[in-house]
């Protein structure tokens, strides 16, 4: 009885293991996944925007949690993204583009833009030359895009060759004194890379306006724009529609064409397609209510595509866990983790295989065991037969005793099969006969 009290236990011990380890996997697997962000420029609105994603992801307990690394700028970000540091960073292209980025989001998209005093009389690119153009600066990070526009356009030197006699002149001017320079004539445009949607947009639009006497602005943007692309890839075409700055008078009278650049959320190219795909659920999902105390969140948009593979070979091209978001093509936990479940299958399948191999191994032998117990019984049935005195059949007693406490212990520790011990049982009580009957006779 201890013997079969042991065995229950055991059993079980093993299946309480086993319990505790499927229960255990499975809270490895929907544990919190924590990512690394590298978030610039400091104090701009991106890292304010994931921020607030942030904290809301840590506060509805969501799969997926943001741990922000802060850097002062977006080459920075890129090169911390580059070098694997980082799960996800804050990127420009024109800036930096890292080598192993996928785009997960648009976090903001910015277009160049010259905003002029209708009295200036400049009505496109190519009527800056030899002007003074005010910058903006404080944003150091937006000037060497500018000059490389302008060298396209000959208004300013290109890299390794002398400026243009007509070049322009980029003065930097802050927003605080942005009316007075224009004014005064000390420059006679600012040229902007600005969020057009944004307050801030509106506001040096209408700082331009109120240097003019009629306060008019007139706005322009970069002509042969997909020209201007195919010599710099990292820009994208934009434009600004008619009347976004006011409608009486309407500004701009007409829409705008020009080119731009975007701040992007990125992911490092083997971050897997699930973790991605939830990242950017929760960006699109959190955006909406984020937008009311934070308006930059609305300006989160996915990258423009028109099919999967343009998507995937684009100058900056989506992630795939992205692209599975936007085309509703989400990965469910059997899809996730299918190639460990059927490893897991296959491996259990093979273990199963193998214990039931090893029972039945093992069962084979403790018959063997009782069958060659029984064979001995045999033989001593036909020995006690011959006689040989009272000695002897004493010891064929006892070796009966001994092949039946043997055939009991087989039986108690792992049963065996009817047909087998039923013989022994028999062979058992012809041996101990015959031995009797034997030393009665000979006694």
């Amino acid at each position: 009885m201890r013997r079969l009290r042991f065995r229950r236990e055991g059993a079980f011990l093993a299946a309480a293991i086993l319990l505790a380890a499927a229960a255990g996997t499975v809270l490895w697997l929907s544990r919190a996944t924590t990512l690394t962000v590298a978030v610039a420029p400091a104090g701009g609105t991106e890292p304010a925007v994931l921020r607030a994603i942030a904290a809301r992801l840590s506060e509805r307990r969501r799969s997926v949690r943001l741990d922000l690394r802060p850097f002062p700028g977006v080459r920075e970000s890129a090169e911390a993204l580059q070098a694997g540091t980082v799960d996800l960073a804050v990127v420009r292209p024109d800036i930096l583009t890292p080598d192993k980025g996928l785009t997960l989001a648009v976090l903001r998209e910015q277009v160049l833009l010259v905003a002029a005093p209708e009295s200036a009389g400049l009505s496109g690119l190519s009527d800056l030359a030899g002007r003074r153009i005010g910058v903006l600066a404080e944003r150091v990070s937006d000037r060497a895009l500018i000059e490389a526009v302008l060298a396209h356009y000959g208004l300013a030197a290109a890299p390794g060759a002398d400026a243009p006699e007509d070049a322009a002149t980029l003065a930097p001017v802050t927003e605080a004194e942005l009316t007075a320079a224009l004014a005064a004539r000390r420059i006679e445009a600012v040229i902007l890379l600005t969020t057009p949607t944004t307050p801030a947009a509106a506001r040096l639009v209408g700082l331009t306006g109120q240097a003019d006497p009629e306060g008019k602005v007139r706005l322009f943007g970069v002509p042969d724009g997909p020209a201007l692309i195919a010599r710099m890839p990292r820009l994208q075409a934009e434009s600004v529609p008619a009347g976004l700055f006011g409608g009486r008078p309407r500004i701009p009278e007409e829409e705008v064409a020009t080119v731009g650049t975007a701040y992007r959320l990125m992911a490092r190219a083997d971050l897997s397609r699930s973790t991605a795909a939830e990242v950017t659920q929760n960006l699109f999902e959190m955006r909406g209510a984020l937008a009311d105390a934070l308006p930059a969140a609305a300006d989160i948009q996915a990258p423009a595509y028109d099919s999967t593979v343009e998507a995937t070979a684009a100058r900056f091209p989506i992630h795939p866990g992205a692209m599975d978001y936007f085309e509703r093509e989400q990965e469910g936990f059997i899809e996730r983790y299918e190639t460990w479940i059927y490893l897991f299958a296959f491996l259990g399948g093979g273990i199963g295989s193998a214990l039931a191999w090893l029972r039945q191994r093992v069962f084979r032998i403790r018959r063997e065991r009782v069958e060659t117990a029984t064979e001995r019984l045999v033989e001593i049935q036909a020995a006690a037969r011959a006689g040989g005195g009272q000695g002897r059949l004493a010891a064929l007693a006892d070796e009966i005793d001994g092949l039946a406490a043997e055939i009991a212990r087989e039986a108690i520790e792992r049963p065996a099969e009817l047909r087998t011990l039923t013989a022994a049982a028999v062979a058992v009580d012809a041996a101990r006969s015959t031995v009797r009957r034997k030393a009665g006779l000979e006694g």
